[in-house]
């Protein structure tokens, strides 16, 4: 969810991140909290950035902060939701409207990944295989997300594409990561270790020789 001033910043209020995030209008925000509800209410009186995850939230936030427009933290929440890869990863797809409040137009980024050209149900045939299996590389397609946020952020952003990645670099240095997310990498670990490159990133740590893994 993100919301900008226009009277402070002259391009694109709000942004939609089909994946992340979701627009809301300007006006004002109403301060109840629901019942089935234990999330505290939230104010921005010139914008709010919101994501999944914490840390994804303040990546917008410091964007924000650094005079980017939503389009900008947008890029960048989007890019650090995909480097903490719990929920999503640079492999995926993304899709966004992007409201123009000047012409009040809405841009939609469709950044779907296409399948490769090699994925034929012939090649697939020649392994043995009776359709694309769940997991692997061969299960996967062209990476959406990386397109979908360049074309954003060429079109409509205001800052550049080092910038905008800054804190997902950043956390690519190494960030402590959700029990959430250790839980979920202990679950799939079986998953994992039948790829050396997959025990490597997520399993360093991992002994063959102990039972506890």
């Amino acid at each position: 969810m993100l919301l900008r001033n226009p009277v402070n910043h002259k391009i694109f209020r709000p942004v939609r991140l089909l994946i992340l995030l979701c627009a809301f209008s300007s006006g004002q925000i109403p301060a109840q909290e629901y019942k089935h509800s234990e999330k505290p209410p939230l104010y921005g009186k010139e914008w709010v950035a919101i994501a999944g995850k914490p840390l994804s939230a303040a990546a917008g936030s410091r964007i924000f902060n650094q005079g980017g427009n939503a389009v900008d933290a947008a890029s960048a929440m989007l890019a650090a939701s995909a480097t903490m890869w719990d929920t999503m990863g640079w492999g995926g797809e993304t899709q966004a409207l992007i409201h123009n409040p000047h012409t009040g137009k809405v841009i939609a980024i469709n950044a779907l990944g296409a399948a490769p050209s090699g994925a034929t149900p012939e090649h697939y045939e020649s392994l043995g295989l009776p359709h694309p299996p769940e997991y692997g590389p061969l299960a996967a397609v062209t990476p959406g997300t990386p397109g979908g946020l360049l074309v954003m952020l060429a079109e409509f952003g205001t800052m550049s594409l080092e910038e905008v990645l800054m804190p997902a670099m950043e956390m690519a240095r190494g960030y402590p990561i959700e029990r959430v997310q250790a839980e979920s990498i202990q679950l799939y670990k079986n998953l994992l270790l039948q790829w050396p490159d997959s025990t490597r990133v997520l399993l360093p740590n991992f002994n063959p020789g102990n039972a506890q893994g």
